[in-house]
């Protein structure tokens, strides 16, 4: 078959899991040993660095790319791709805002004023690759939350490739990027984390790579916020016996394409669904363009799981904690309270990944390789900080300060305690005089 298929038995599922997650090893040695020398550099000698780094890597020195540039590329796309990205910037758009926090005051008693102070980070980084890779999408999915989070300067950099994508300076200018600069590599990464030139350091840097920018990204952290280290693209789909063999066949291999390290796994109740869904794979696949990255990814990382109950399939779902999670089964929503990890959930039929890609809104930047246990999407929240706020007067503040005293001495910080008790010290002398 070209999708091996198995029983479940709890080996299977390990042997899985065990499997995917080996795709998502760290960069190797001699990749962070480059990188790391080339972050000290640039943090060392600052701009000259970055100027000799660009000119041996990318060809030429860093320099921003004009308004009427963007401006061109724009009009020199075609007119229906424009009008994709338009709707896919305000479909983006309208489901940020709704989950946009903002600031907000609570009075819990009499002088207790408690709060909290939410604003845009003042400025983002978004690296863009060039090369054959161009993703116009993820530039939208990387800005847009950005924008709606209220971040006040928003620099794309993206490497100064003979022929800049013009889709993708399409989407920086539909996005509402602020600067784009052409520098690639980790000496972009550098440049944006120690500030060198005309390139300002940033509070954060979000936006996928190679892997010698995916290990400057690991390094910057600390001086700079990083989104995450995002791992080999995979999807998971639970599937019942009403699921449509040929939908799930496309949807499995719309990952498989992305690279010989994507997974595709299926996990259903149904052996011949499992069979069927196998075969109709192999005969979508030898009509892509990528049939032999698929047939590797697939042959490496794909497999069909059997079931007795899709209840333990949801089980299994939330070990893997997948990128992508597809419910493609008669009653999707029942199966939702069981499934807790994963970055994305598509319920039903018509809810393939693609669409969350490109079209519906909740953005495409997420977490792979186990890490939805505890990552999040990338969203507005990415992109805010908060900062908390508390006001007392004195009345509220001396009806809890005996208590916090307390707390000071017990601790052995005796100027914590202090600092409350001169408040009322002060009062206590005046009396006594």
């Amino acid at each position: 078959m070209f999708m091996k298929t198995v029983l479940a038995d709890g080996q299977a599922e390990q042997q899985v899991i065990r499997e995917m997650k080996a795709r998502a090893a760290g960069a190797r040695g001699d990749i962070e040993q480059i990188v790391r020398g080339v972050m000290a550099d640039v943090q060392q000698r600052g701009w000259d660095a970055v100027v000799e780094y660009a000119e041996r890597f990318d060809g030429k020195a860093p320099y921003i790319v004009e308004p009427k540039v963007l401006d061109d590329a724009y009009n020199a796309c075609d007119p229906k791709l424009i009008a994709a990205l338009e709707k896919a910037a305000a479909n983006i758009r309208d489901y940020h805002e709704q989950m946009l926090v903002k600031t907000w005051e609570w009075n819990r008693s009499k002088g207790e004023t408690l709060g909290q102070t939410v604003r845009g980070l003042s400025r983002v980084g978004i690296y863009v690759p060039g090369g054959t890779a161009a993703y116009p999408s993820s530039v939208l999915m990387n800005a847009i939350p950005a924008k709606v989070a209220g971040v006040g300067e928003l620099i794309m950099v993206t490497p100064p490739t003979e022929n800049m994508s013009n889709e993708v300076l399409a989407a920086a200018k539909i996005a509402g990027v602020d600067t784009v600069i052409a520098i690639g590599g980790t000496q972009a990464i550098a440049a944006l984390t120690y500030g060198a030139g005309f390139i300002p350091q940033v509070d954060k840097i979000v936006g996928p790579g190679n892997a010698f920018v995916a290990a400057a990204k690991k390094l910057a952290f600390g001086t700079v916020d990083i989104d995450m280290i995002a791992g080999p693209s995979e999807v998971l789909v639970i599937a019942d016996h009403t699921a449509n063999p040929t939908y799930v066949a496309a949807d499995l291999l719309s990952q498989a394409e992305h690279d010989k390290l994507a997974s595709a796994v299926l996990l259903t109740d149904s052996m011949a669904q499992a069979q069927a869904i196998s075969c109709e794979m192999e005969r979508q696949a030898k009509q892509l363009p990528r049939w032999d990255i698929i047939k590797e990814s697939v042959a490496n990382y794909g497999c069909a799981i059997v079931f007795d109950d899709l209840k333990d399939a949801c089980r299994m779902a939330d070990v893997v904690a997948p990128e992508h999670l597809e419910v493609v089964t008669a009653a999707p929503r029942e199966l939702l309270p069981y499934l807790h990890n994963a970055g994305a959930i598509f319920l039903g039929q018509y809810a393939p990944e693609p669409l969350g890609d490109y079209m519906a809104g909740p953005c495409h930047v997420l977490p792979t390789s186990g890490t939805a246990r505890f990552f999040s999407p990338l969203s507005t929240d990415t992109f805010l900080k908060k900062t908390s706020v508390i006001e007392y007067t004195r009345d509220a503040l001396e009806s809890y300060a005996q208590d916090i005293i307390a707390l000071a001495q017990s601790e052995h910080l005796d100027a914590h305690a202090n600092s409350i008790a001169v408040r009322f010290a002060e009062e206590n002398n005046d009396e006594n005089r």
